[in-house]
């Protein structure tokens, strides 16, 4: 489970949790910029265009208000040696760090959200654009890197995960997740079946 906490102060959110991975393994996974933001189950993206080393320009929607808040926005990285760097140019946020260190069962990651660009006025005057995603998107980047931790060594899973599930968009995902447990059900039905048959007739 993700804690979080913010600075009104200092106009920041963050949320951050334990994952048993060591700390230069959680620095490396954070280096993929893409993967870290399509995790995020409140983004949709219409556009993620590379336009140079560390630079892209994406569009979409935040589904985390109601209504989604459409966006249209350049981000930076910049890689730290204790995790990523990302500052936004046309939106009301200012920079999101990742932040990794060392714990007792492997490592602690924490999300930043800064919002201290702008003066206060100027950020009181733009709420409606906070964004509200950032407890569930720590919560889940950590069941993706327990998930993967488990499971990448299976090469299925593994392209299945890269290849069709990121690129979905958040609709898309729990549709699938739904077509998934339909199936689990039917073929345990199915398997009932053949066990009464047997059971009965053998």
């Amino acid at each position: 489970m993700a804690e979080a906490a913010r600075n009104d102060e200092r106009d920041q959110a963050w949320a951050g949790f334990d994952v048993p991975i060591p700390p230069a393994e959680l620095v490396a996974f954070c280096q993929d910029v893409e993967r870290l933001f399509r995790i995020n189950p409140y983004l949709e993206f219409d556009r993620w265009e590379c336009l140079g080393e560390g630079s892209w320009q994406v569009r979409g929607r935040n589904l985390s208000r109601q209504p989604p808040l459409a966006f249209d926005l350049t981000l930076r990285a910049e890689p730290r040696p204790d995790g990523l760097l990302i500052r936004y140019q046309g939106g009301l946020k200012a920079s999101t760090r990742f932040l990794v260190e060392p714990a007792e069962k492997g490592s602690h990651l924490t999300i930043v959200d800064d919002y201290g660009a702008l003066d206060e006025a100027s950020r009181r005057a733009r709420l409606d654009e906070v964004d509200r995603s950032l407890v569930k998107w720590a919560e889940e980047l950590q069941a993706w890197l327990l998930r993967w931790q488990r499971w990448s060594g299976f090469a299925p899973w593994r392209w299945f995960m890269r290849r069709v599930w990121l690129p979905m968009k958040p609709a898309g995902r729990r549709i699938t997740y739904i077509l998934l447990l339909i199936s689990v059900a039917e073929l345990a039905l199915i398997g009932l079946g053949v066990a009464i048959y047997l059971a009965e007739y053998r």
